[in-house]
């Protein structure tokens, strides 16, 4: 299936800006400035996206001005981090995975205080409370909501029943149909890269975007791997519609993390985090004193029952809220790599479009192309 969202490639000329051809299957023959002869033009290389206010899918969904969603992190996500990111233009989501109901119904009081913009929740669809969690959420007048962790039948129509608009987060072509099924309004396709619990297919973001946007007709949103603007642009291409952004905005003044967690995440480096706990929940984390205890029990045949153990409770409260680094589950992005400094929402948050729009002008001059979108 052809993306629909991108329509016409046009050539700037000297003179005039031509319309080459609609996108297609085929490449689009023109002569292009300082080309000798007949250039053939892949639409895939000359077109890429740029989003309107207006327009973009993602923006419009749920009434944000940056087709940017702050992920709903467990340990991290609280009222501060999702205020923050909806007072600068994205869709903020409390990460309700680590909260008891009557925190996250404190967390969403406190929330709708300190913004009056759009934001969300995050609900693992796991949850043993889930069922508590749904009616609080319906009860503070909540209307959108991110589900993760689960079949996105189980709860979709009865969130949909109660005006609430509903993202579920998936790791493969599969799970993205069976949210569409669902009646979900969009899907989040999450790659390997990503921090947290991941997908067992271990399907990179750059292969995963275009196969869901490809098998899909509702809006898609790239997760994993993507901090900066350029790899937000980079997504667009693939096809997304919009972002979701975790490990960046884990490292804010306004995340919930311990100063000794975010001060570890901006001295990371490649290959400081790795895929564990495959045999129960596949999740990515750093590498520290409990992670390698994981990763001896795995090369050794550990069943799932010795792993439960080796895990026990609370070791994600244990990292990543209290700060111990070495016997604390951590959870964090590969894309934590590039992560130096720990800065304000806002300010993340304009750096990521300055850069998205100063790349996205740096790719015009050197293709001399510009396209209309639908973005």
């Amino acid at each position: 299936m052809v993306p629909p969202d991108f329509v016409y490639c046009e050539r700037f000329t000297s003179t005039k800006v031509e319309i080459l051809g609609r996108y297609g299957n085929r490449g689009i023959e023109g002569n292009r400035e300082n080309n000798k002869g007949n250039a053939k033009i892949s639409p895939l290389l000359s077109v890429f996206p740029v989003y309107s206010k207006t327009m973009n899918k993602i923006v419009q969904l749920f009434g944000i001005q940056h087709p940017i969603i702050q992920a709903g992190m467990i340990w991290t996500s609280g009222w501060r981090l999702a205020a923050a990111a909806a007072n600068s233009g994205c869709l903020g989501l409390i990460g309700a995975g680590s909260m008891h109901p009557d925190v996250l119904r404190e967390h969403i009081q406190k929330c709708k205080k300190a913004t009056q913009k759009p934001f969300g929740v995050n609900i693992p669809l796991l949850y043993p409370e889930i069922g508590t969690l749904m009616n609080i959420l319906a009860e503070e007048g909540i209307k959108i909501v991110f589900t993760s962790a689960g079949n996105p039948k189980t709860w979709t129509g009865w969130l949909k029943e109660r005006g609430i608009k509903v993202v579920h987060v998936t790791a493969s072509v599969k799970f993205a149909l069976k949210s569409e099924e669902a009646g979900c309004d969009a899907v989040v396709a999450e790659g390997f890269e990503a921090g947290g619990h991941n997908g067992r297919e271990e399907t990179t973001t750059m292969v995963l975007i275009p196969l869901v946007k490809r098998a899909v007709n509702i809006p898609v949103i790239a997760a994993g791997g993507i901090a900066t603007g350029r790899q937000m642009l980079a997504a667009m291409v693939l096809g997304a519609d919009g972002v979701q952004i975790g490990s960046r905005f884990a490292a804010s003044e306004e995340s919930s993390l311990h100063s000794n967690f975010k001060r570890k995440i901006t001295n990371l480096n490649e290959g400081d985090t790795q895929l564990s706990l495959k045999k129960l929940v596949p999740v990515r984390l750093i590498k520290n004193k409990f992670q390698k205890q994981v990763q001896e029990a795995e090369d050794q045949g550990a069943t799932p029952d010795e792993l439960q153990t080796i895990l026990g409770r609370g070791r994600a409260k244990k990292g990543m809220f209290e700060g111990d680094l070495e016997d604390g589950e951590l959870e964090i992005g590969q894309v934590s790599a590039i992560l130096k400094d720990i800065k304000p929402v806002k300010k993340i948050v304009e750096e990521i479009i300055s850069e998205y729009e100063i790349v996205k002008k740096e790719i015009v001059s050197k293709t001399a192309f510009f396209p209309y979108s639908r973005f």
